[in-house]
Formats: C-alpha cells, sequence, structure tokens
C-alpha cells in the first residue's frame, strides 16, 4: 500500500470538487470534502472488486450512494479511477451533462443506484445483497449513508431486514460529520448512541477516523471477514475537510464557493500535497 499515493489522490479530488462546485455554482461542499479520503481508499485501496474498463462486469462489487447530494466526490473518484475523462468533471449540474445533481442510475459509468430522496440506497442494497445471496454469488455490496439520514424511518426498516436476514454480504458506512442541513445533528435529532442502536438490530459496529485511508482500508477489510451479520462503519470525518474556513461549519452542507472562496481553498488544499488539475488553476 503507497500511504503517501492515496493522501495525493484524495487531496486531487478534494481539489476537484472545488473546482466542479465552482464552475457549476451550486451544489454541496461540507460532505464531499469530508468523504475525500473514505472514497479514495474504497476505490484505490484495493478492497473491492472493480475495472473501469469494464464497468458492467458481472463480477463488480456495488458501490451505492444515498445520500446523493455529496455526489462531486464519488464523480471525481471515477473520473480518477478511469471511469470517464477527468475533464469532465466540470460540466457538474449543467444541462444535459452525465453529472446531475444526484447520480442517475445508467447514465455514467460506474454510477450503481438513483439517489434523490434520502434514505433510499439502503434499502436498494439490501434488495442488491439479498440478490446476490439468492444467486449464490460472492459480491459485496457497500452502501453510504450521511449521519443526518439516520433520521429517516427508511433506514431503519432496512437496517431490520438486514439484521433478521444475516446479510453478512453488506457493510453501510456512515459519514458521521454531525451536521445536516438544518445545523448539528445532536441538536436536530440526537442520534446517540448509534453503536448502540446497530448493534440492537444485529450489525456488527466499526468505528474509525474517516481521514485516516489506511483505518478505513482495513475497516472495510474486516467487514469482509464478518460472518452472518450486516456491518456497519461509522467513519468520523470533518465537514469540509481540508479547507479552513469550511470545516465544522454546517453552513456548507449545501452551498458552493464563489471566486474568491475557492481561490482561498484550493490554495490551502496545494499546500497539503498533490497537484491543481489544470481545468482548476
Amino acid at each position: 500500500m503507497d500511504l503517501k499515493k492515496l493522501e495525493q489522490t484524495a487531496n486531487l479530488i478534494r481539489q476537484d470538487i472545488i473546482g466542479m462546485l465552482l464552475e457549476a455554482k451550486s451544489g454541496h461542499s461540507a460532505g464531499p470534502l469530508g468523504m475525500a479520503d473514505v472514497f479514495t481508499a474504497i476505490y484505490f485501496g484495493d478492497v473491492i472488486k472493480h475495472d473501469p474498463k469494464k464497468p458492467e462486469w458481472e463480477e463488480r462489487d456495488r458501490i451505492v450512494l444515498s445520500n446523493g447530494h455529496i455526489c462531486p466526490v464519488l464523480y471525481a473518484t471515477l473520473a480518477h479511477a478511469g471511469y470517464f475523462p477527468v475533464e469532465e468533471l466540470k460540466t457538474l449540474r449543467k444541462l444535459g451533462t452525465r453529472l446531475q445533481g444526484h447520480p442517475h442510475y445508467g447514465v455514467l459509468p460506474g454510477i450503481e443506484s438513483t439517489s434523490g430522496p434520502l434514505a433510499q440506497g439502503l434499502s436498494q442494497a439490501v434488495g442488491m445483497g439479498i440478490a446476490f445471496k439468492m444467486d449464490k454469488k460472492k459480491n459485496q455490496v457497500i452502501c453510504l449513508t450521511g449521519d443526518g439520514e439516520q433520521d429517516e424511518g427508511q433506514i431503519w426498516e432496512a437496517v431490520m431486514l438486514a439484521g433478521k436476514l444475516k446479510m453478512d454480504n453488506l457493510t453501510q458506512i456512515i459519514d458521521r460529520n454531525n451536521i445536516q442541513i438544518d445545523g448539528f445533528t445532536e441538536d436536530v435529532m440526537p442520534l446517540e448512541s448509534l453503536e448502540d442502536k446497530y448493534e440492537a438490530f444485529g450489525w456488527h459496529v466499526i468505528e474509525v477516523n474517516g481521514h485516516n485511508i489506511e483505518k478505513i482500508i482495513d475497516a472495510i477489510n474486516m467487514s469482509k471477514a464478518i460472518f452472518e451479520k450486516p456491518v456497519v462503519i461509522i467513519a468520523h470525518t470533518i465537514p469540509g475537510k481540508g479547507v479552513e474556513f469550511m470545516e465544522f461549519d454546517f453552513k456548507w452542507h449545501g452551498m458552493p464557493p464563489n471566486k474568491e472562496q475557492a481561490d482561498i481553498a484550493l490554495k490551502q488544499l496545494r499546500t497539503l500535497g498533490g497537484k491543481i488539475t489544470s481545468e482548476h488553476e
């Protein structure tokens, strides 16, 4: 594992997120920046089966993004992984683009589900996992959710079913950044203890620093070694990670930077390592 290269990749993904949002003049900043390390671990950490040259490969694992509003991090990651040209990232949210404001299945290579209304992704992931079990296939399903999304009843219906069926081919990764659009999660709708709640529903719980790529990779590998239980990885992240004026500020949940703010953000990210891609310089 080349940890330094992985960290540089995450940094480049963050730079592209800023550039995409600036170009689009709309979109979400905090969540995508906060999840760059997790997405880097998934797609570049040798923990899933996928092939950018064969995006429909039947043996691939499925990655479901339930909180679709953080899709800039998914798009940037897929582009750097080789699913489509990096230059296409600057079309985010523009008329006729394949990079819509929420992922749309069947439009862009590497997108496994359509998302928009929150909480539906985990149900979709459970359905995929059930299908793989019925077909006696070894494919794994990873579903990414937000912590504010845990307010939704549909999440807990899916959690109950996955626990009942002992779905050891399903891993949920929760972005535990403690914010949602209206404020801090513990003010809007207290979630703690998430660990106790998931254990009560029959899930195996792993907690991890969502910015330690090595630990994230270890957690995902560990999830595949758990039998007869679905796994939830609670990834503790910093919203707006890498951009000082965005970090921990829930106001950046659904707000893009302007030109001046983007310039400051890119300078800060550049000092952390990596190289700003040409279309965002």
